[in-house]
Formats: structure tokens, C-alpha cells, sequence
């Protein structure tokens, strides 16, 4: 069993191996991401000038703008590390 064991480890390591991704390979997930994030926020923000949001919804939204804040700071750390 323990040799079992070995190999379905080594099997598994091996297919985690083959489907890393480059820096290249994901830079446009990220740059997406953060130009997605961004518009969103923008969006709701003039929303909420122009009181377009009802109150019961102000929750929902708020926690989709602060979503959108992680990614937009993930995206923008990511790509001051890969610059």
C-alpha cells in the first residue's frame, strides 16, 4: 500500500506540475480583473450620488464594492511584483 500511495502522490504532484501557469499566461486574467473591478466601482459609486440604490439594497451593494476593492488591490499588487 505504501507504494500505492507513493505513486498516486507523484501521479497527483505531477498533474498540479503540468498545470501551473506562467506569469505571460495570467496577466490578462488580472488585467481584466482589475479594469472589471474598477468600472464596477466607478459605477457604484455614481449610483449611489445620484440615489439610484434603494436602502435594501445598499448592503448587497456595498459588499459587491468592497468584493471589487480586494480584487482591484490583488490585481495591483500582483502586477507591482511582476513589472
Amino acid at each position: 500500500m505504501g507504494e500505492a500511495k507513493q505513486k498516486a502522490e507523484a501521479a497527483a504532484a505531477s498533474a498540479a506540475a503540468a498545470k501551473t501557469m506562467t506569469i505571460d499566461q495570467v496577466r490578462p486574467i488580472y488585467d481584466a480583473s482589475f479594469r472589471a473591478s474598477r468600472t464596477t466601482i466607478s459605477v457604484i459609486d455614481a449610483m449611489s450620488q445620484r440615489g439610484a440604490i434603494k436602502g435594501e439594497e445598499m448592503s448587497a451593494i456595498g459588499q459587491l464594492r468592497d468584493q471589487c476593492v480586494q480584487i482591484a488591490q490583488m490585481c495591483e499588487q500582483f502586477h507591482s511584483e511582476n513589472d
